[in-house]
């Protein structure tokens, strides 16, 4: 899996079946609602209203979509109890894991979670379990290669802008991880440089990883997290694992 991230699933799902399209463009319209509730509705001036708009428009969400996800984050048509929380848990091969969802219920959101999980080789934990294994970073996700062909250039930059680490991602891909402050001064720096990153957003980093090298458990590990990922009110899925 190579540290599990959002973005690499975002990019994955670009290729599934329609539904599976449809429950992502789903759960991008219920992060653009929050943050448009929380900063207001111009991108210009709130940048977690930016980086949901930027996802959606990574796997050609249609403008009405988003347009319609801001106007609720507005209050236009009756208001919107969206909120967001994290649950934490094990999975198989003593993988840690984060459960991120945006929900307008939370015990609903709750027990569908640990039904998931239990029926996949996990367990969900109490608050604190996992969370102190992994840390909020700014990242900025880039999955192919050929869109950073000066890779010290790019990296440099990264850096003077606030660039604290460059972790692999996918297959041949590199997120570099920030404070969650500097974030926007990445992005204007990839920006300038003409690179265009496959996501950025923030995430929850493992602080250090477990390896999982039995086949078997890393694909008990694999569909646990893709069950999970499938429910509509999950937004996102971390692992500690390598």
């Amino acid at each position: 899996m190579a540290r599990h991230s959002h973005w690499h699933n975002i990019q994955l799902k670009k290729g599934k079946a329609d539904a599976r399209r449809a429950n992502t463009f789903a759960k991008l319209a219920k992060n653009i609602t929050v943050a448009a509730r929380e900063g207001g509705g111009d991108p210009a001036f709130n940048f977690k209203l930016r980086v949901a708009v930027d996802a959606a428009k990574t796997i050609s969400v249609p403008k009405d979509n988003i347009d319609r996800a801001i106007a609720r984050g507005l209050g236009e048509g009756g208001e919107v109890a969206l909120e967001e929380v994290v649950y934490e848990g094990f999975g198989p091969g003593g993988v840690a894991f984060l459960v991120a969802c945006v929900t307008d219920n939370r015990n609903r959101t709750v027990a569908d979670v640990k039904m998931v999980a239990s029926k996949n080789g996990g367990t969900i934990g109490v608050a604190g379990s996992v969370m102190w294994m992994f840390e909020k970073k700014g990242v900025l996700t880039f999955l192919d290669p050929a869109t950073i062909p000066d890779r010290d250039a790019i990296e440099l930059a990264l850096i003077e802008a606030g660039a604290d680490d460059f972790l692999p991602v996918g297959t041949d891909g590199v997120q570099a991880t920030c404070d969650i402050k500097d974030l926007k001064r990445l992005a204007e720096a990839a920006e300038q440089g003409n690179w265009k990153p496959d996501g950025t957003g923030i995430e929850y980093v493992a602080k250090t990883t477990v390896a999982v090298e039995d086949p078997t458990v890393r694909a008990e590990l694999e569909k646990l997290v893709e069950a999970l990922e499938q429910n509509d009110d999950v937004d996102a899925v971390y692992t500690n694992d390598l």
